[in-house]
Parts: C-alpha cells; sequence; structure tokens
C-alpha cells in the first residue's frame, strides 16, 4: 500500500538541482579566485598644507603691552594688514608719550655738538697751515743766512791764504835782510824796515785767522738757530697736531652717540608700530585665549591662532616602519576625508564611492613622536578634485595603492602572514605626475 506521507518525505523518485548548484558554486568560486585584486596598505592621517605659510599661524604678543581694545572675535574672518587688537606700553622706559619728539631733539643738540668740533678742527687746520708757512719762510731766512756766511768764509779764507802767503815771503825776506845786516850789507833802518813789514804780514795773518774763526762759528750759531726754530716749530704744530685729533675724536664720538641716539629714536618709532597687532594674511581668527580689556600680555605670549582662507590643501598620512619599503614618491593614494560618505572596495580602488585620488610628494626619513614614518600626499590634478570643504586638521583614511594581484594569492598571503609585494612605480606615472605638479 503506498502511503502519501511516504512521498512527501522521500523524494527518491523527483529530480535534485543540488548538483547544478554545487557546481555553479564551484566554478564561480574558482573564476573569482582569479579575479584581479589590488595590494594596498592602510593607513591614517589629517588634513594639512604642503607649504608652511598656509598652516595655521599662531599670532603672539612683540611686546609686552596691556590690551586696551579689541577688534575682532572668534570666527571672524580677516585680510592680510587688518588690526587685530590694540595695546598699550606698560614699560616705564616707554611711557613717556613724547619719546621721540625728546630723542630728535638729543639727536639735534649731538648734530650741535659735532658741527661745532668740525669748525674747531677746521680752525686748528688753518693754525697747521699758518704755521707750516712761518716755519717755512723762518728757515728760508736761516738758510739764507748760512748761505751768506758761507759765501763770506769763502772770501775770508781766500784772503787768509793771501795773507799766509805775503807772511812766508815777508819772513824770507826778514830773514835774508837780517842775514845781510849781520854781514854789514845793509843799515839799521833798512832791517828794522824789513822787520816791520814782517811783523804787519804776520799780525793781518793773525786778524785774518780771527776774522775766519768768528765766521765759522756764526755759521755754527746760525745752524743751531736753524735747529732751533725747526724744534720750536715742531713742538707748536705737535700742540697743534693734537687738538686737531682731539677735535676730530670728538667729532667721531659724536657720531657714534648720534647714531646711536638715531638707533634708539628708530626703535622707538618701529615700537609705537607695534602697539597695533595686525593680521599677516588672510584668514580666519580662532582660538583667542585673552579676554576683556586691560588684560597684560607677555612679550612673545600667545594671542590666538589665524587659519589662512587661500590653502594648497595637502594630507599628511602616517606609515607603519614595516609598510614604509613600499611606499614611494609619485606612488598613487585613496583619501576618504571624514564627513565625507564613502563606499570602499579596497580590493578595487576603481569602483569606490568617495575616495579621492592624490600623490606622494615626500617621505620623511626620520620618525616621528608616534614611531610612525610621516609622508605628505597632494591632490593628483588628473583625477576628481578633493572636495572644497575640507577643513584644516581634519581626519583622513588613505588606502596606498600597490600591485594587481589575483585573488587566490592575497588570500595565500593574508593567510601566511607574508607582506604586501613590493612595489615599485611606473615610470610614466612618475613622469606624468611630475609634468602636473
Amino acid at each position: 500500500m503506498k502511503l502519501q506521507s511516504f512521498d512527501n518525505i522521500y523524494h527518491i523518485h523527483k529530480k535534485s538541482r543540488v548538483k547544478r548548484w554545487f557546481l555553479f558554486i564551484l566554478i564561480s568560486g574558482i573564476i573569482t579566485l582569479f579575479l584581479p585584486w589590488t595590494q594596498n596598505i592602510k593607513v591614517k592621517g589629517n588634513v594639512t598644507s604642503l607649504y608652511q605659510e598656509q598652516r595655521p599661524q599662531q599670532l603672539h604678543s612683540p611686546i609686552p603691552g596691556k590690551i586696551i581694545k579689541w577688534y575682532v572675535k572668534n570666527g571672524d574672518y580677516v585680510k592680510k594688514g587688518d588690526t587685530l587688537l590694540q595695546l598699550s606700553e606698560i614699560k616705564e622706559d616707554y611711557l613717556d608719550p613724547l619719546l621721540v619728539q625728546r630723542t630728535q631733539e638729543q639727536v639735534n643738540a649731538k648734530k650741535g655738538v659735532r658741527n661745532f668740533y668740525e669748525a674747531k678742527a677746521g680752525t686748528v687746520k688753518s693754525q697747521l697751515d699758518a704755521l707750516h708757512s712761518a716755519r717755512d719762510l723762518k728757515l728760508n731766512q736761516v738758510r739764507i743766512k748760512i748761505s751768506q756766511l758761507t759765501n763770506k768764509l769763502t772770501g775770508e779764507e781766500a784772503e787768509l791764504t793771501a795773507a799766509t802767503n805775503e807772511l812766508a815771503l815777508s819772513e824770507d825776506q826778514f830773514a835774508r835782510q837780517k842775514k845781510m845786516y849781520d854781514e854789514g850789507l845793509v843799515s839799521l833802518t833798512q832791517f828794522q824796515q824789513r822787520s816791520i813789514s814782517f811783523q804787519n804780514a804776520a799780525a793781518k795773518k793773525t786778524a785774518l785767522e780771527n776774522k775766519v774763526a768768528q765766521t765759522r762759528q756764526e755759521i755754527i750759531n746760525t745752524t743751531i738757530e736753524q735747529n732751533s726754530v725747526i724744534q720750536d716749530y715742531t713742538e707748536k704744530l705737535s700742540k697743534i697736531e693734537g687738538d686737531r685729533f682731539q677735535n676730530m675724536g670728538q667729532i667721531e664720538g659724536s657720531e657714534g652717540e648720534i647714531a646711536k641716539l638715531e638707533n634708539q629714536m628708530a626703535n622707538y618709532k618701529a615700537r609705537q608700530g607695534l602697539y597695533f597687532i595686525i593680521a599677516s594674511q588672510d584668514g580666519q581668527v580662532v582660538q583667542l585665549n585673552k579676554t576683556g580689556i586691560g588684560e597684560v600680555l607677555k612679550e612673545g605670549e600667545n594671542i590666538g591662532t589665524i587659519v589662512p582662507t587661500a590653502v594648497d590643501y595637502a594630507v599628511e598620512i602616517y606609515i607603519k616602519p614595516v609598510d614604509l619599503p613600499l611606499v614611494k614618491e609619485g606612488q598613487r593614494v585613496m583619501c576618504i576625508f571624514d564627513g565625507f560618505p564613502a563606499i570602499v572596495f579596497s580590493g578595487w580602488p576603481n569602483s569606490s564611492y568617495g575616495t579621492f585620488a592624490g600623490r606622494v610628494v615626500a617621505v620623511e626619513s626620520n620618525i616621528s613622536a608616534n614611531g610612525l614614518f610621516k609622508a605628505l600626499v597632494t591632490e593628483d590634478k588628473n583625477e576628481k578634485r578633493w572636495p572644497p570643504k575640507i577643513k584644516m586638521g581634519g581626519g583622513v583614511q588613505g588606502i596606498a595603492i600597490l600591485n594587481d594581484v589575483p585573488i587566490w594569492y592575497e588570500l595565500w598571503r593574508n593567510i601566511n602572514g607574508f607582506p604586501p609585494d613590493y612595489y615599485e612605480v611606473k615610470n610614466d606615472q612618475t613622469v606624468k605626475y611630475e609634468k602636473t605638479k
């Protein structure tokens, strides 16, 4: 007897499709294992700028002072050169409201002293010129006198030579006359006449010798007078030269004091310009940490931060040391910005939604404080532009694109715990990227 319940439980005589489904799933799985899979490295980072001047800048007080007026509040957008706040002076050295004017008066007084010493130095120079002229005139007079005495001495020496010759002749004649007198050939009167001639010649020679000696003494005295004139005028000139150099020293000292005072005055003027703290660039003022009026600021104290509005955004990502050899300059990185929805297929980056492409432009060689290496990523100009609403410091998740491998290879690698394959940036991509920078 055939029971209906038996047919409902046992389907021996019915055809089954399980085998077909099993074969379909098996074949599909095998085909899937050979599909391409893009290896990647997942990293985290934040939004920054490639250029230092486009990063958030802290506002500091260049001088110590007291806040007397605020021109902005948190969140205000400012232009370069806009006034942020005004300070007043608190140091006693700068409290005088007429400090610059009084310093200018000191400069003018020092310039007057300098001009006085310059005039005095000019007068001393005139005195020096006059003394030089007087010395030259006096020395010329002495030299002329010496020349005259020398000529006189030459004439007297000639007369002395003639007198010497005459004395020699008279002496010879006197000797012969005496011999003749002794022999009785001449009279006593003739002998006495010859004796008188001889004595006159001797006296003449003696007189001329005295005259020559006197002239020589006059030449010596005149030479001594010449040396005395030189010594006297040298002392006078040295004294006046000393006065001149002293005046020149006073002039140089006045110049130094004038320069010092002018430097102080320039510093005072520059300091007055620092009473108004201005914006260094276009941006938004945030994180103001001073409130109210009358608060005292120290020199270099932080006031707040200004975030630039015109920024060439970049992303700084942090890479594990084990993955560092796989990251190269020019490598493609897919960025997921916080606040922007994304559907990510890590193995198929081109099929993902909400990701933005970038290129690695620099990899730091020094490890950061968090134990990771930092790399900078900029926007890839050849692909979809980054969203304009990203903000400085926002979080970013990055996917560094590596080699394309089959899925079975990627499964085998992960099961065995092997790292991704070593990746080389293609030359054509690198060249293309370099042209777009």
